[in-house]
């Protein structure tokens, strides 16, 4: 299957079901406000509980519910074996996730900020990216690197770095970056779902604010 056939494979199974209301602009339709953080939580709760071989590791991740709280309560739920600490080890953990993936897991691989995957790249573009047209198709990665990206509040110049045009821009990468709860809770799930490397991200700045958007009934389960 060629890369634009996976990306429509991935597009189509994103787009999300219109509910039967939905097509009227009434507030019946909105039933929650959320925010983007609340939405990635519940996204990944719901797919570690759906498939056995959804794993989560990065730094801070379980015990410290991470540097977000995006994983906020998976730890104390799933355990060891499915949420998992890492070192301060980018290169070496990436690289774990990505030979997870090619074992039959499908991990979530966090970084704390998308300025330390670079200690990862040759793990994501060459090992994560290629190997399924390297091998025919024979060896699927299914991994969703995850995490925020671009400038934020005193952060410095070093972790202030957007890479989402630099990352598009390689072969066998799917980029994507949410804005809204829908948007964040739909990709993620769909991206999880997805048998080739997924980048989601969502902008620094707004990682740790209270900015809330209203949720369709008919996504809050979909």
């Amino acid at each position: 299957m060629s890369f634009s056939q996976r990306l429509f494979s991935f597009t189509k199974n994103f787009r999300p079901q219109l509910c039967s209301r939905s097509i009227k602009t009434t507030s019946s339709v909105y039933t929650a406000k959320m925010t983007v953080r609340d939405a990635l939580n519940s996204a990944m709760r719901e797919e570690l509980e759906r498939d056995k071989d959804v794993i989560i590791l990065g730094e801070e991740v379980a015990q410290y519910d991470g540097a977000y709280k995006i994983t906020k309560g998976l730890w104390k739920t799933f355990g060891d074996s499915r949420v998992m600490d890492t070192p301060i080890t980018e290169m070496g953990f990436t690289g774990i996730a990505v030979g997870a993936a090619m074992a039959g897991l499908k991990p979530i691989c966090e970084f704390m900020t998308f300025n330390f995957a670079m200690q990862a790249i040759d793990q994501i573009t060459n090992s994560a990216a290629k190997s399924a047209y390297m091998s025919a198709g024979l060896v699927s990665v299914p991994i969703v690197f995850r995490g925020p990206n671009g400038c934020s509040a005193g952060v410095a110049a070093q972790h202030s770095q957007d890479y989402g045009a630099w990352f598009a821009s390689c072969p066998g990468l799917k980029v994507m970056a949410p804005y809204s709860c829908e948007d964040a809770r739909g990709l993620l799930k769909s991206a999880v779902r997805d048998p080739d490397p997924v980048f989601i991200w969502r902008a620094s700045y707004y990682m740790g604010n209270h900015l809330t958007f209203q949720m369709k009934r008919c996504l809050q389960t979909s």
